[in-house]
């Protein structure tokens, strides 16, 4: 599958900049996510991620991502829990597996599905591979994950260049919205030693400090999402999370 025009703007905004910043965004919990957006937008994010684990309102997510696109310029991007995750005017979808899933539904049952939807609304699907690290969280719990402990970093390896041999263009390091722990950056070095393609890490990502580990350990996106719900001064830390990767 050849690249689409989202994911080669991804890849033109990597020339530009260190590590690039994702916001995810809960379509769960949207009563202020328009001006949110919009100033994350304005703060320096390169892309919106709209998901939630648990998302069954396709036409209250499609008027959400509507109102996004009216008002940014940057591409909305979904990142779905499930098929019902899935709308026709989004710019892109991260078309993931989840590849350490005990469920066979979150490897290629749900992805059959919604292969179907995504080819009848003609979105750019983005081949991710999708890993869980650590556990107790919502992805750990909905995903039914065998998930990789924080210091497994061989374990994590292995998933990754089974995912580079597989085709899948990204990979996404996850350990989970609202983690305690973020994962580390000597596992991020060592898979980027090996992976050749986008690596995305999120959880637990809360101020600049991590960020840029995380950064210099080679990731080249960075998702925020609970930080943007849970800290009063979001704007200033994202801004700091934003400056410091960016060194």
């Amino acid at each position: 599958m050849n690249k689409g025009p989202i994911e080669q703007y991804i890849l033109d905004e990597k020339h530009k900049h260190k590590t690039l910043c994702f916001p995810l965004v809960d379509a769960e919990n949207h009563s202020s996510l328009l001006s949110t957006s919009k100033t994350l937008e304005r703060l320096g994010a390169s892309a919106i991620l709209v998901g939630g684990s648990s998302v069954y309102d396709q036409i209250e997510l499609f008027q959400l991502v509507e109102k996004l696109k009216n008002e940014l310029k940057i591409p909305i991007i979904l990142f779905p829990g499930n098929v019902t995750g899935i709308v026709s005017n989004a710019d892109a979808v991260l078309f993931t597996s989840l590849l350490n899933s005990e469920n066979s539904y979150y490897l290629t049952g749900a992805q059959a599905q919604g292969a179907l939807i995504v080819n009848k609304y003609n979105l750019e699907a983005i081949p991710t591979a999708y890993i869980i690290i650590g556990n107790n969280t919502t992805a750990w719990f909905i995903g039914q994950a065998r998930s990789i402990p924080f210091n497994k970093y061989e374990i994590a390896l292995m998933y990754a260049l089974a995912a580079q041999y597989m085709g899948m263009r990204f990979l996404y390091l996850e350990a989970g919205s609202g983690a305690s722990n973020h994962v580390k950056p000597e596992m991020i070095s060592l898979v980027r030693k090996f992976y050749k393609g986008i690596i995305l890490v999120g959880g637990g990502i809360n101020s600049a400090k991590i960020a840029e580990e995380i950064s210099h350990s080679g990731a080249d996106i960075i998702v925020v999402g609970t930080m943007l719900e849970k800290n009063e001064r979001w704007e200033e830390v994202f801004l700091q999370i934003i400056n410091s990767i960016r060194k």
